[in-house]
C-alpha cells in the first residue's frame, strides 16, 4: 500500500474543510500520515484519528513560522523521506505551490499543481486552459508531490478511528541558516466570511459595480459566501487585491459561483470555470460570461442582487 503524506500548516484548534478533503483523498490513495506545522491541539488530533491518519509528524524546530517557505519545504521533504512516502499532498494556495516546488527539488520528485482529482494509481487530473480541457498526468518519479484544489473532494471520516502516533522530524539546520526571516506581522482584519479559496459559495463583482460592492457583500453574507472580484475592480481600488479571482489572482472551485457585473473575459474564466454551478448577472446580453454560465440573468445587478438577497433572507426566516 502506498504511503501518503499530507502537509497541514497551522490549523489552530480545528481543521479547515480543505484539509479534511486532503485527508479523505490521502486515505483513498494509501496509508496516510500528516506533516503538521504548528501546535497539535486535542480536537485536531481527534479529527486526525477520525479521518484515518496513523501518524502525525512534527518538526524538531519550533520557529518555522519565523521564516518564509524554505524551512517548511525542507521539513516536508525530510518528513516524506522519513516516512517513505510516495505521494505528498498539499493545498493549492500560492504558498502550498511554492513549498511543493521546493520539496520536489529536495525529493527529486515530479510536482503537479492545480489537481482536481487523483486516481488510485497516482494519476492526477487537472482542468486547464481556463477550463477548456481536462487532462490526466502522472509523475514518472518514485515520489510525486501534488497540490490539490479545494472543493473537489467530499470530506468523509474513516469507517473506524485510527490510533494516532506522533513522530518528530529533524529539520535541516541549513534550511534556516540562509532563509529569509520574517521581522514583523500585521494582523489582517477578519471579515467573518469564509476564505475565498475554500468557500463553497463565492459571490464576485466586477466593473459593473462602479465601485459599490454593497449588493455583492449583502448577498454573500445572506448565503454565507466569500466575496470575490475581477481584476478591474481590484485595480480600481474598490476592494483589496486578495479578493481577485482569475488568471493573475486566485483560483476558486466552489459549488456555486455568482458573477455580478463581470464580463467573463478569458482571464476571469481561468480562475473560476471549474465551479460546479455558475450564475451570471450582467445587463449586456452579449457578455462572454454567459457562454460558460449554467444560469444567466440579463439585467441590472443593482436590481437583481437585492431581490435575491431579500428572498434568501425571507426563506431563511
Amino acid at each position: 500500500m502506498a504511503k501518503v503524506l499530507v502537509f497541514i500548516d497551522n490549523p489552530g484548534d480545528s481543521l479547515k474543510k480543505s484539509s479534511l478533503e486532503l485527508l479523505t483523498l490521502g486515505r483513498s490513495l494509501g496509508e496516510t500520515a500528516v506533516a503538521l506545522n504548528g501546535k497539535l491541539h486535542d480536537d485536531v488530533a481527534a479529527t486526525f484519528g477520525e479521518y484515518g491518519v496513523g501518524a502525525v509528524l512534527l518538526p524538531s524546530a519550533e520557529d518555522l513560522d519565523d521564516f518564509l517557505v524554505a524551512p517548511k519545504a525542507a521539513y516536508v521533504a525530510a518528513a516524506a523521506e522519513q516516512l517513505g512516502a510516495t505521494i505528498v499532498l498539499l493545498d493549492n494556495s500560492p504558498e502550498g505551490k511554492e513549498i511543493a516546488a521546493r520539496a520536489g527539488i529536495r525529493l527529486n520528485a515530479g510536482v503537479i499543481t492545480d489537481v482536481v482529482a487523483v486516481d488510485a494509481d497516482g494519476t492526477a487530473h487537472k482542468s486547464v486552459l481556463a477550463g477548456s480541457y481536462n487532462t490526466a498526468c502522472k509523475a514518472s518519479t518514485a515520489v510525486s508531490v501534488l497540490t490539490v484544489k479545494a472543493n473537489n473532494v467530499v470530506p468523509e471520516p474513516a469507517a473506524a478511528p485510527t490510533p494516532l502516533e506522533t513522530v518528530t522530524v529533524e529539520v535541516p539546520a541549513a534550511s534556516t541558516a540562509a532563509a529569509a526571516r520574517i521581522t514583523a506581522r500585521e494582523q489582517k482584519v477578519a471579515s467573518g466570511r469564509p476564505d475565498l479559496t475554500d468557500a463553497r459559495i463565492v459571490v464576485a463583482g466586477g466593473r459593473g459595480l462602479d465601485g459599490d460592492f454593497g449588493p455583492v457583500e449583502e448577498l454573500a453574507d445572506a448565503l454565507g459566501a466569500a466575496v470575490g472580484a475581477s481584476r478591474a475592480a481590484t485595480d480600481a481600488g474598490w476592494i483589496s487585491h486578495d479578493a481577485q479571482v482569475g488568471q493573475t489572482g486566485k483560483t476558486v472551485s466552489p459549488q456555486l459561483y455568482i458573477s455580478a457585473g463581470i464580463s467573463g473575459a478569458i482571464q476571469q474564466k481561468a480562475g473560476m470555470q471549474t465551479a460546479k454551478v455558475i450564475v451570471a448577472v450582467n445587463k449586456d446580453a452579449e457578455s462572454p460570461v454567459f457562454e460558460i454560465a449554467d444560469f444567466g440573468i440579463v439585467g441590472d445587478l443593482f436590481n437583481v442582487l437585492p431581490q435575491a438577497t431579500a428572498e434568501i433572507k425571507k426563506r431563511k426566516g
